[in-house]
């Protein structure tokens, strides 16, 4: 018998680049200033993503984990990677489908946090499980949290299951020291959005004039993501001006983190039922089995 070929297929259902456009315009029109944290992901920024994964998260989206969960289940009949970040994802599914080649594989490039329709789905019908590790969920708003988790348990349909990670409170020196790692790739992963507007709205931020800040509120239980402009400096992007005071912050991200009950809490007002929930031996991070009811 000669080898099985691979099945990989690619659906391209990502945001334009005038949306890009439009979300920094908008962003940096605002006061106080902000820049969607979903952009950090272009190549560069999921590379720099992956190193923070090994540096402070227990469960992260590296490839390895999701080949450990194909390798434990029993016959599946096809892999959904649901990912914005278009060439990342591409050169990721096709290389599991060849590690894989008798699961059939597709690739979704797609923002995710708005709704969206699968592709037709290959094999016979069954169960959909929905696999989102790492702590991703985290940058939602709670409210977010539930419409995210609202649209997936529509998506997974009757009888839909999610596994998903969520990083726990903890002591907030912890959580400092971890978002201002000492090897300053958090700053980079930071710092890489201006990055990206150069490249691809004509920036001139100049990245020495600006710094990574990054602190845990524990009334708000979150830890909040800002670059600070460290001189009064006018900067162009997509052909806009825009003033910056000394001192002054863009928002990029907030980070939440969930007491296992406070998320149960949300999964239950989407519209799931907690199945079960591991933490880690130091209770640093949580996996939830979830069920649509």
């Amino acid at each position: 018998m000669g080898d099985i070929a691979p099945s990989f297929a690619f659906h391209d259902l990502a945001p334009s680049q005038e949306s890009f456009r439009d979300a920094v315009l908008a962003g940096l029109g605002r006061d106080p200033k902000t820049l969607p944290c979903k952009f950090f992901y272009d190549a560069r920024g999921s590379a720099l993503f992956e190193k923070i994964c090994r540096l402070i998260e227990l469960g992260s989206g590296a490839s390895h984990k999701v080949r450990i969960l194909l390798e434990a289940l029993d016959r599946p009949a096809a892999y959904v990677a649901v990912d914005i970040s278009r060439e990342q994802l591409r050169r990721a599914a096709a290389r599991l489908a060849a590690d894989f080649p008798k699961l059939a594989v597709v690739a979704v490039c797609a923002d995710y946090t708005r709704s969206f329709v699968l592709p037709e789905l290959p094999g016979p019908d069954g169960k959909r499980v929905g696999f989102f590790p790492g702590s991703t969920i985290g940058n939602f708003e709670p409210r977010q949290v539930v419409a995210f988790l609202s649209d997936w348990a529509k998506l997974l349909g009757p009888g839909g299951e999610m596994l998903i990670g969520a990083d726990l409170k903890k002591d907030p020196a912890i959580l400092n020291r971890a978002y201002n790692d000492k090897a300053g790739i958090n700053a980079a992963f930071n710092l890489n959005l201006l990055t990206r507007i150069n490249r691809e709205l004509g920036g001139d931020f100049d990245l020495d004039r600006f710094a990574h800040v990054a602190f845990y509120s524990e009334a708000e239980g979150r830890v909040e993501l800002y670059l600070k402009s460290l001189a009064e400096q006018t900067v162009v992007a997509a052909g806009q001006r825009f003033r910056f005071g000394a001192g002054e912050l863009i928002h990029t991200e907030n980070s939440y983190k969930y007491a296992i009950d406070e998320f149960r809490a949300l999964a239950a007002v989407a519209g799931f039922e907690p199945v079960h929930s591991w933490t880690d031996r130091h209770q640093l991070f949580s996996v939830h089995y979830l069920r649509r009811t």
